[in-house]
């Protein structure tokens, strides 16, 4: 490899006399003979000169600094031109950028793939090489780490030693640096995997040395890396000058950095290690949309979208398609967020509504238009103005459905709704939704993926956990009354087992064929939660499933007994209270099946 040092010619002065004050710009010694001699040899132009000097076990080429700083290509600042390099993966919109600096009157310094592809597209390009007096080398993972590059960034102008420093040198200042990174994030995410080594070549190093470099001398170098700040770019040096553009590109350039070695960390975290919880995690995190407002119009509010590795395509409501409809709001976030992770849950055609986070509807049904009428009578007071939520394609005669449906409560009032949300529309089912409202958001979403890291927030702090993934599927429903479950009694089981984890805690859900009857959320304490939930479910509730997202505390005159007194058939709980055994008693008394899942669903 190459290193530099730096050495007066004073101490080859017996051999060189002309070249006392000359410095020289040395590279590593390289074995040679062991007489010595020293010659003088041209490069670059007929006014630079290199030296080779041998002594008994090695050699040194030597090249003079001074007569670099009288080449023209080498040091900017002797012509008074500006100059601008660029280095760049992602070449979108290259031409235009380069063209408009050009034209601006700037000497465009460049590397490998980004000088040929300006030359190209017309532009005039100086090569790093010239300026650096070396090759690419490495296999490219040396070009730009030189002093002639960083210290023509680095240099702040109003400082007089620094000005001199590069003059003594021949260093020319940059006034714009153009640079984009390896495409680590694409390449370790593509489809088909990336073997580690090329993981690690893919890692860029002389990119974010120039990019944090140019950021931290903002107030004299304008650094983008951003092929959308082109424009703003060429604009503002053309005069139109924003006070803070200089600061707001920095800013970007630190971040597009941090970003991407928070990429590069969770992937070589996940190569070692890959435990879950590592003992520090970024998140980087995008802006997506700044929004009207938060949960209340005096809190100002913006979604972003999470860029962490883990997240790519992995699905969720942050990557939906919004095909029509208004702006999203935070709480449609969440409300969709909340109606979709409990739709995706069913493997069966399955219609979930939402109100407030909460599912006030579920129903499973072979025909979907079933399903969903269903899931709105389950509470069709709740369900206007709700999130309808389908896991099928809404198609011509669903969204037909939808449009037209009255509410249950009196036959004529049509259905309105914030959000229709699934996984894929026809385009006839689309058109026909679209006209149902103007409003109406119509989200296109994919499901989410099992195992993500779930992150909360609380104050000063973060909470993360694994995602709830746990269906009727991964568990047992293991009978501890005296009175076993009928095979249907034991599918309406699982499948209220499986809406409670979606009700916020305390909450109860009673369910019979596959449909929600009631539920109830949210309560202080379990008994008013199925208070709520039975009034909601009325007579159905005779022979019906009941789930509770965690024990029961007491039985006897309490919830399970006045579940018992309505008439419910099977009971599901986790257990684990010290008082189970007052549980089962209290089923065995009135005949009810008691399920314990060892399972709990608290959701706060």
């Amino acid at each position: 490899m190459f290193g530099f040092c730096v050495s007066t010619a004073a101490t080859t002065a017996a051999t060189i006399a002309t070249a006392a004050s000359t410095r020289l710009l040395c590279a590593t010694p390289y074995p040679y003979s062991h007489s010595s001699s020293l010659t003088t040899v041209h490069h670059f132009s007929s006014h630079l000169h290199t030296t080779s000097v041998s002594s008994s076990s090695q050699r040194f080429r030597c090249i003079s600094i001074k007569a670099m700083a009288e080449t023209g290509a080498v040091s900017a600042s002797k012509t008074g031109s500006k100059q601008a390099l660029i280095s760049l993966s992602d070449k979108k919109d290259l031409a235009l950028v380069g063209n408009g600096l050009q034209e601006l009157g700037f000497t465009i310094v460049s590397t490998g793939g980004t000088a040929s592809a300006l030359e190209s597209a017309g532009v005039a390009v100086t090569k790093v090489e010239q300026l650096t007096h070396f090759p690419e080398m490495l296999d490219g993972r040396v070009k730009t780490l030189h002093p002639n590059i960083h210290g023509g960034i680095l240099a702040r102008r109003d400082q007089k030693h620094h000005i001199d420093a590069l003059t003594t040198h021949g260093i020319g200042t940059f006034d714009v640096v153009v640079v984009n990174l390896y495409p680590f994030y694409d390449k370790v995410t593509s489809a088909g995997g990336i073997e580690f080594e090329d993981g690690i070549e893919n890692i860029d190093i002389g990119g974010p040395a120039m990019i944090r470099a140019a950021a931290k001398n903002h107030k004299d170098v304008l650094v983008v890396v951003d092929t959308e700040d082109y424009p703003a770019l060429l604009e503002y040096l053309k005069g139109n000058q924003d006070v803070h553009f200089r600061l707001k590109l920095a800013w970007k350039a630190f971040q597009h950095v941090a970003s991407y070695d928070s990429a590069v960390s969770e992937w070589l975290w996940k190569q070692s290690v890959g435990d879950k919880f590592p003992p520090s995690l970024s998140v980087p995190l995008s802006l997506k949309s700044s929004l009207r407002y938060g949960e209340n119009p005096h809190q100002k509010a913006a979604f972003y979208v999470d860029k962490r590795l883990a997240e790519v395509n992995a699905g969720g409501i942050a990557t939906a398609i919004q095909h029509h409809g208004k702006e999203m709001s935070y709480n449609n976030y969440l409300d969709a967020d909340a109606a979709w992770n409990c739709v995706c849950e069913f493997r069966n055609p399955t219609c979930v509504v939402v109100k407030h986070t909460n599912p006030c509807g579920v129903a499973s049904r072979d025909d979907i238009l079933e399903a969903y009428r269903l899931a709105v009578k389950a509470d069709p007071v709740s369900a206007f103005g709700g999130i309808v939520a389908f896991n099928v394609e809404v198609d011509e005669v669903l969204a037909k459905e939808i449009r037209e449906f009255r509410s249950p409560t009196d036959g004529e009032t049509r259905m309105f709704y914030e959000i229709v949300v699934a996984p894929s529309y026809t385009e006839k089912g689309l058109e026909i939704l679209r006209g149902k409202s103007k409003t109406l958001r119509i989200l296109e979403a994919k499901k989410n993926e099992a195992g993500k890291l779930s992150l909360r927030q609380v104050g000063g702090g973060w909470l993360a956990q694994d995602s709830d993934d746990l269906t009727p599927r991964d568990i047992k429903f293991n009978s501890v009354s005296e009175k076993t479950p009928q095979d249907g009694e034991l599918r309406d089981a699982e499948f209220a087992w499986l809406c409670v984890k979606h009700v916020k805690s305390n909450a109860i859900v009673i369910a019979k064929d596959n449909c929600m009857l009631g539920m109830g959320s949210g309560q202080p304490n379990r008994v008013e939660s199925l208070r709520i939930a039975m009034r909601k479910a009325g007579a159905d509730v005779k022979g019906a499933a009941l789930a509770s997202d965690a024990f029961f505390p007491f039985a006897w005159k309490d919830a399970v007994e006045e579940a018992c007194e309505s008439g419910i058939g099977v009971i599901a709980e986790p257990g684990g209270s010290i008082r189970d055994q007052d549980a089962i008693d209290c089923c065995n008394k009135y005949g009810v099946s008691l399920l314990f899942t060892n399972v709990r669903h608290f959701r706060h």
